[in-house]
């Protein structure tokens, strides 16, 4: 019999081997951010198993940051780490089992469809090569990454502001996937939504706010250990560069409207979450809020406002958050953005669970619910 074997050392790569004695029992630890007690993510990939039944036992899940988010949760693998499909998973509240026949010697294992560095920079390069794009240097990391900006459109006097930010939290790949999705159609020059938009708006996009986090297969943090979303009322070059650049362009520009994209580990929705607890917010934004969500309600199945976070009281918002800061500091309407790790349960997949294509498409629709509220941004 092959002596199983596991490696992780590529990009975003993240779990501890306790055991690999018996591939019916592979016992393995969550692996906590390089500088950060924060543990979910994982991505690994496994040999020498075809054909054969495997049990692998992540002893250490019921300790992780988000242990709700285990329950009702399935693992993704794939073979050619372009397919990503869902895996029989359990949870009996301290491990959580992941089991599997693989039918390759060789498949990976991830918390959700992860969302490489190459194919971000592929992700750059198809933007820049259209004529209305920009691609900006900000500044870099402190792992040296660059902090990509892509500008979308020609500013004019009049033209409203759209910021779209993505992966403060690197583990939350979904949110880049949703920006391919996002910029795949705002370039699309036959799209009368883009065409309409574009003729309104310049957009300033931020496909991944924390490439260190990502490449080190971190959940939440970056290089630092620093959570960026809670960040932006005083975010360093020496802790929080990523926010410190981002935070610095748009206090440049302005902003009009802001999303934030995110995934949530607990809930099986996608839904947003606002700003109502700044003290700085009026019922005009309170009345953007309300018409972004019912235009999006009324084009997109994927997304509903039944489930979703508690609402802020008045004045108890939390400003170090990024749509938090943004709405005040800009008096604008401003959204946080969250998508399953599990599923929609309001229209799951049995296969493949949310997917990276699925949110691929959630991002492409947001467009109509910025058309509708555009015109009455400022």
């Amino acid at each position: 019999m092959t002596q199983p074997r596991i490696s992780t050392a590529f990009d975003s790569g993240a779990v501890d081997v306790v055991s690999l004695a018996d591939q019916r029992d592979i016992q393995l630890n969550i692996r906590p951010d390089n500088a950060a007690e924060f543990a979910q993510w994982f991505h690994f990939r496994l040999q020498g198993c075809a054909g054969l039944p495997v049990t692998m036992r992540f002893l250490n899940a019921g300790q992780s940051a988000y242990p709700k988010g285990w329950e009702g949760y399935r693992a993704v693998a794939s073979y050619d780490r372009q397919h990503w499909f869902r895996v029989p998973t359990s949870f009996d509240g301290k491990e959580m089992k992941v089991t599997m026949t693989p039918m390759a010697q060789s498949v990976y294992l991830a918390y959700f469809e992860p969302y490489s560095h190459e194919r971000h920079l592929d992700l750059i390069g198809f933007a820049n090569e259209h004529d209305n794009v920009e691609v900006q240097c900000l500044g870099q990391t402190l792992d040296g990454r660059d902090m990509e900006l892509l500008v979308i459109g020609e500013p004019a006097e009049g033209k409203r502001k759209v910021w779209l930010i993505a992966r403060q939290h690197p583990g939350e790949t979904m949110a880049e996937w949703f920006v391919e999705g996002f910029l795949e159609r705002i370039l699309d020059g036959d799209d009368p939504v883009s065409r309409k938009l574009l003729e309104q708006c310049v957009f300033y996009v931020v496909p991944n706010m924390n490439p260190d986090g990502a490449a080190r297969g971190n959940l939440r943090t970056n290089a630092a250990g620093a959570n960026l979303n809670r960040e932006w009322q005083s975010p360093t070059m020496e802790r929080s560069p990523e926010v410190f650049l981002v935070r610095q362009k748009m206090l440049e520009v302005g902003v009009d409207l802001c999303l934030d994209a995110h995934g949530d580990e607990n809930l099986p929705y996608n839904f947003v979450a606002g700003c109502e607890g700044n003290p700085g917010y009026t019922a005009r934004i309170e009345a953007l809020e309300e018409a972004f969500k019912a235009a999006w309600l009324a084009t997109s199945p994927d997304f509903q406002t039944e489930y979703g976070y508690e609402r802020d009281a008045k004045g108890e918002a939390n400003l170090t958050l990024a749509t938090n800061w943004v709405g005040q500091e800009f008096d604008c309407l401003a959204y946080t953005i969250e998508m399953p790790f599990k599923d929609n349960a309001n229209l799951p997949d049995e296969e493949y669970g949310w997917s990276g294509e699925r949110s691929k498409k959630l991002g492409a629709g947001v467009l109509l619910p910025v058309l509708a509220v555009v015109g009455k941004l400022r």
